[in-house]
């Protein structure tokens, strides 16, 4: 078996014995070191390198060719899949029908509902009979006449307020109400 040779006069950084440079862990030798401005890794990670959400927005948003009501449309990947999966559910597949569903109740925020639109006198008075009826009694009610007089309903008695019967419900009615 050969012997290594001894080397003579350096050390192993290259630099002469009178060097205080010890090499060691974390210290590599003079010449073997990064020149200034010179990268440890030179051709480096490439710019534009994406990741998987990246790649996946990408994939969605592609435009692909979709046949819809006999002519060929453009569409995004995205939207040809829920089409696809609207016909599944449409179909009578349950498993597209739940997906479908899922999605619809996670994604459609129906907090953009306008103001409720005011029902008809005729209506009010409809609804004030079914909840009397509904509650077992008829306890008192108002309901909103066409010109915006509210009536009191109690019993057999009924009372006007607004601004000719003093404002108070029941202050023009002597009566009682029949027991």
């Amino acid at each position: 078996m050969p012997k290594r040779k001894k080397s003579s006069g350096g050390t192993s950084d290259g630099g002469s014995r009178d060097s205080h440079y010890n090499v060691g862990y974390g210290k590599p030798p003079t010449h073997s070191r990064f020149r200034p401005g010179q990268s440890g890794n030179p051709a480096g990670r490439r710019k534009g390198v994406r990741n998987l959400a990246t790649d996946v927005k990408r994939m969605l948003s592609t435009p692909v060719k979709v046949k819809e009501g006999g002519r060929s449309r453009s569409r995004s990947t995205q939207e040809a899949a829920l089409m696809v999966l609207r016909e599944k559910a449409l179909y009578g597949d349950t498993r597209g029908l739940e997906r479908l569903l899922a999605l619809g109740m996670r994604y459609n925020d129906e907090a953009d509902i306008g103001p409720a639109l005011e029902l008809a006198p005729d209506d009010e008075a409809i609804i004030a009979a079914f909840v009397a009826d509904v509650a077992g009694g008829a306890p008192n009610s108002t309901t909103t006449s066409s010109d915006g007089d509210k009536s009191v309903k109690s019993g057999d008695v009924t009372s006007a307020s607004g601004p000719e019967s003093g404002g108070e419900p029941g202050a023009g009615s002597d009566k009682k109400p029949a027991e």
